[in-house]
């Protein structure tokens, strides 16, 4: 109900009778007040004027499933959403929610984390209201050695996004970092729950720094505040992103991993360099020379062979 009260005031260019709203939703008049101060304690501002009505002035800055579904029109992901305001980190309640046999594409978004984690176990810097931080459920049909293709496919979705929001000059550190100006800006994390090797599900996690001030960060990271010198609407930002996963998720489903290797290699700021690749207490060094069909890092040593990396840290050293 409160969705479709802030449809009649978002459609009115005027105020809104508490009457109208009434007549058309067909609820009494002490509930339109109940849902408009639900609404008003969510942040949203409704002003209310005696004989005329309500009118909406502003949207809160929260990742609010009704803003999200707002004007979204994705086929697949974020038609089911979970929001938060401060969490643990929200691949722990995406994870529960995909054990229970929720829908495909259902998003856990939260206002911030205070145990948010990166690849390898490391702590993912979550202040509240000021990134995005969301994780996401999807039930592809690939084997389990496929899986690292969904982590290539988000982040080149979430890579695109941000180019086409901010027009910054994002790009792709293998496999899962995103980087501007040499600088993380975001990244992915990916779990997958997998059954006689086939893919049950898989956890998409994705943490963008948008307002942070470089204060709450680590030294070799950044926001794109920072890189913009103004404040982003977060809403807006992640409704792009929600979408061009959708759009990528999509074509992937019909058409292969082909094209998000191509679209990947135009992103990345790892190949054609050389870099240095720590896992496990091991260190590997060579010319990164591509990606392979199922989304490893193909690693030429000094020595004459070629490595097939499919974790790891990497450094570029030149």
């Amino acid at each position: 109900m409160n969705e479709q009260i802030l449809s009649l005031l978002r459609n009115s260019s005027t105020y809104v009778s508490g009457e109208d709203i009434s007549r058309q939703l067909d609820i009494s008049r002490a509930a339109v007040w109940k849902h408009i101060q639900e609404l008003r304690q969510e942040g949203y501002e409704i002003v209310a004027v005696p004989h005329l009505g309500y009118e909406l002035v502003s949207n809160p800055d929260k990742l609010l499933p009704l803003e999200i579904s707002s004007g979204l029109g994705t086929k697949i992901i974020a038609k089911e959403i979970h929001h938060y305001d401060m969490v643990p980190s929200t691949m722990n309640i995406a994870m529960e929610l995909a054990i229970k046999g929720c829908k495909e594409g259902t998003v856990v978004c939260a206002e911030g984390q205070y145990k948010g984690r990166g690849r390898l176990s490391r702590f993912w810097s979550s202040p509240k209201h000021k990134g995005i931080y969301f994780s996401l459920v999807l039930r592809p049909r690939i084997s389990a050695i496929e899986s690292p293709k969904l982590t290539l496919l988000s982040a080149v979705s979430v890579c695109e996004a941000i180019r086409n929001f901010t027009k910054l000059d994002c790009l792709i550190k293998w496999p899962n970092d995103l980087i501007i100006d040499n600088k993380k800006i975001g990244g992915i994390l990916t779990e997958m729950n997998a059954e006689m090797d086939m893919v049950k599900f898989m956890i998409i996690g994705i943490g963008i720094n948008v307002n942070t001030p470089e204060s709450l960060l680590p030294a070799h990271a950044t926001s794109l505040k920072e890189k913009l010198g103004s404040r982003l609407l977060r809403i807006e930002l992640l409704k792009e992103i929600l979408s061009a996963i959708d759009k990528e998720y999509i074509l992937f489903s019909r058409d292969g991993f082909k094209p998000i290797i191509t679209k990947w290699k135009k992103f990345s700021t790892t190949l054609g360099h050389r870099v240095k690749v720590h896992f496990r207490n091991v260190y590997i060094e060579g010319q990164a020379i591509d990606i392979d069909e199922q989304g490893a890092l193909l690693l030429k040593r000094d020595s004459g062979p070629v490595e097939r990396i499919t974790a790891g840290d990497i450094v570029k050293i030149r």
